[in-house]
């Protein structure tokens, strides 16, 4: 039996979106389009000004992108922000064990062709696809790659 946590009317959560920030925001939009078949949520975000400078700490921030809508969720679902800022700071190596969020995680029929797929789309091998059994029964087939600016996606396929 799962237990509900109440929360207080001001924090009724549902999750929104993931950020990445890019380097060319229009070619990483482009890869998970083309790689995911993730779909572009108009318009195309141009925001600039006091409130984003407020916001985001950066004075003169000014910052483009777009949202995905990520697949397997309909039209109502979670969003992929992809945003670019005139201004980036050092990005540091691409780690799956540095703290903070460390991947992005999708299903996919086919491990090996989805990774074949990333690949071939400018992405990079993290390791190898493994296939383990998880405890409580069934098996995972899965992998990590990179996109095509370094940030790190698990590839899965569940098994009973």
């Amino acid at each position: 039996m799962t237990e509900k946590r109440s929360l207080s009317p001001a924090l009724h959560a549902r999750y929104v979106h993931t950020n990445l920030i890019a380097a060319d925001w229009q070619a990483l939009a482009r890869f998970y389009e083309q790689v995911f078949g993730c779909v572009r949520v108009p318009p195309e975000r141009d925001l600039a000004g006091p409130a984003m400078e407020a916001g985001t700490g950066l004075p003169m921030a000014h910052l483009r992108g777009v949202h995905l809508r990520l697949p397997g969720h309909g039209d109502a679902g979670p969003t992929l922000e992809i945003f670019t800022y005139d201004r980036l700071a050092e990005r540091p190596a691409t780690a799956v064990n540095r703290p903070g969020i460390s991947h992005l995680a999708f299903s996919v029929a086919d491990v090996q062709a989805a990774r074949a797929a990333v690949l071939a789309a400018g992405g990079r091998p993290v390791g190898e696809v493994v296939t383990v059994e998880v405890t409580g029964g069934g098996r995972v087939t899965w992998c990590y790659v990179t996109d095509p600016e370094g940030n790190v996606i698990e590839l899965q396929s569940w098994a009973q």
